[in-house]
């Protein structure tokens, strides 16, 4: 069937529009703020044969672009029982996923009795239990000390919720009862799909969409394959740098060679480190959808389905931390390892395009758990805090400053709300001046920010990374700054050694004002800094200095008042 622009142009969108509406409902009706506030989500539709992507939210988080296909894959593979009314509830990073917090929801989409396609899901938890309140333990040896895996087990049956499955969630993390209203904004943002997707459906028909599937996933390779087509044929090579796994104190390699072949474009990460203990390993689904993240910054104007990847082939690196099998820990792949597996591709495409490339972003999200008990609500609670940085500068201006992660659209979550939700307040919250790296265009800036602990008593986990080197800059451009962190208790500041493991300890309760101590989110190699009480009644402060290079930094439960400082990026020079 031939269909003519117009309503080719006209189903593109409203097949986006519906994954975009899945998004919207998904963010305003769940409870935790780091996805309605933090757009830590993402929704879209999924090939019914091979569970390829069709179509996606253009709101949602861009490091789920590969991995909700994979995902949808390994639940039609292992899954052969689905009907309709049925939902899938799956976080196994093993199984096409990223960390665990990031839980998934699959439900095949029947219309008019035939299985049409699957429509997918997923959100950010704040917590899925294990070691530290959020899930970001940098000691972590093995997954399960991470939290709550889940096989693709049914949620939903026939359209009723298996109860017996919500206990056994529920009972194993932390704040359960917030858990409860993400879990349902999750399964509204699916049943608002099904309603969508049967009305575009109604309006064009079965057979007329299938062809504009075809179609855009046709017009979408072609147009990458055009842009490849313009790259030097030719191998290059790149290397990034990961600080430490957080348990042995020794830098980890990202390293690449990439070919590019006429229309066609290969990676190859096999010699990239091999399997850490700690917790920078990387699935296989996060490691290639940080390779598409990458080409997808470099050549925007790609539409998104499964046509955007076909020229993209990127060669399983099995024996390396970048292909971790169970039971390697993997809570800092998909925010910290996927940014790393990014800054090698920009710097191997840097050296072939130079003039349409730019220098390495901040590159950490600079994840921050807190988790305690607030005496005056008389709750429990979790927050999970994440932050912008810098942008790399390019040929023709400044980067930008204070942007979201390069894995991410998400954005920080508002201070006003944090400070409504947790007993905790932002003494200070500012651009990190000077942090980006210098050249004919520096980098931009990072942030700087100071959180205090106002009541109760706290635990807090740090993981991020650039804490040893700053993002490289591009054609003799200067790196931009480390991350740094700081916590102060009763006037008293304590830098955390990032780059070896410090025994727990609990803070004696001590009487005083919080201190006002600054940090930028590491210096050292990804930190393992183990989690240290942060009480109340020991004014304490926190003071994270973060982007353009973060470091891995391990859990720490913190004393009172938390503040951190982000880095900016890197910058370029053409002369």
């Amino acid at each position: 069937m031939t269909l003519d622009p117009v309503t080719l142009a006209v189903i593109q969108n409203g097949l986006r529009q519906v994954a975009s509406e899945m998004d919207l409902v998904h963010e305003k009706t769940s409870f935790s703020p780091v996805i309605s506030e933090g757009f830590d989500r993402s929704n879209g539709i999924y090939d019914r044969m091979t569970g390829e992507v069709v179509a996606r939210g253009e709101l949602g988080l861009p490091i789920f672009v590969g991995v909700m296909q994979f995902t949808t894959q390994a639940v039609i593979e292992r899954r052969r029982d689905l009907e309709p009314g049925d939902v899938i509830l799956i976080n196994d990073p093993y199984l096409g996923g990223t960390h665990l917090m990031d839980v998934k929801m699959v439900r095949p989409f029947y219309y008019r009795g035939r299985l049409w396609c699957y429509l997918s899901n997923t959100g950010h938890w704040p917590d899925t239990g294990g070691m530290v309140p959020g899930g970001f333990s940098a000691t972590a040896t093995e997954i399960v000390q991470e939290g709550l895996r889940l096989p693709p087990v049914k949620l939903v049956r026939r359209g009723e919720i298996c109860q017996d499955i919500i206990d056994i969630v529920l009972n194993n993390i932390r704040v359960a009862e917030e858990r409860i209203g993400d879990i349902r904004a999750q399964l509204g943002a699916l049943s608002v799909g099904e309603k969508r997707l049967t009305k575009l459906l109604d309006r064009y028909g079965v057979e007329t969409v299938d062809a504009a599937i075809t179609e855009l996933k046709a017009g979408s390779e072609r147009l990458m394959r055009a842009h490849i087509d313009s790259i030097p044929n030719g191998t290059y090579s790149a290397t990034a740098i990961v600080d430490s796994d957080g348990i042995v104190d020794r830098p980890l390699e990202v390293v690449l060679d990439m070919t590019v072949s006429g229309s066609d474009i290969h990676f190859d990460l096999s010699r990239s480190s091999p399997p850490c203990r700690g917790p920078m390993n990387s699935v296989w689904a996060t490691t290639q959808s940080s390779v598409y993240v990458a080409m997808k910054h470099i050549f925007p104007d790609v539409p998104i389905n499964a046509g955007c990847f076909a020229p993209i082939h990127i060669a399983p690196p099995d024996g390396t931390f970048l292909y971790a099998h169970y039971p390697r820990p993997v809570a800092g792949c998909a925010a910290e390892v996927a940014q790393r597996i990014m800054e090698a591709v920009f710097g191997a495409m840097g050296q072939a395009i130079p003039e349409r490339l730019f220098a390495a972003p901040a590159g950490t999200s600079g994840n921050f758990g807190l988790g305690g008990y607030d005496p005056e609500e008389n709750r429990h609670y979790i927050m999970y805090l994440f932050s912008g940085g810098g942008y790399g500068g390019w040929w023709q201006t400044d980067g930008l400053t204070n942007g979201c992660s390069s894995v991410g659209i998400s954005k920080t979550q508002p201070v006003e709300i944090l400070e409504q939700h947790y007993p905790i307040l932002f003494d200070r919250f500012a651009l990190r001046e000077g942090s980006g790296g210098a050249g004919r265009h520096r980098g931009g800036f990072g942030v700087d920010y100071q959180i205090r602990l106002l009541r109760g008593e706290a635990k807090a986990s740090f993981l991020m990374d650039h804490g040893l080197v700053g993002p490289p800059g591009l054609l003799g451009g200067s790196p931009g700054a480390v991350n740094e962190i700081a916590v102060s208790q009763s006037g008293a500041s304590h830098l955390p050694r990032i780059s070896r493991r410090v025994k727990v300890t609990c803070w004696p309760p001590v009487t005083g004002l919080p201190s006002r101590r600054r940090a930028a989110a590491g210096t050292d190699p990804p930190r393992s800094v183990t989690p240290r009480w942060w009480n109340a009644t020991s004014p304490e402060v926190i003071t994270p200095m973060w982007r353009p290079s973060g470091c891995s930094l391990a859990p720490m439960r913190l004393p009172r008042n938390p503040a951190f400082r982000g880095q900016g990026v890197a910058g370029t020079c053409l002369d």
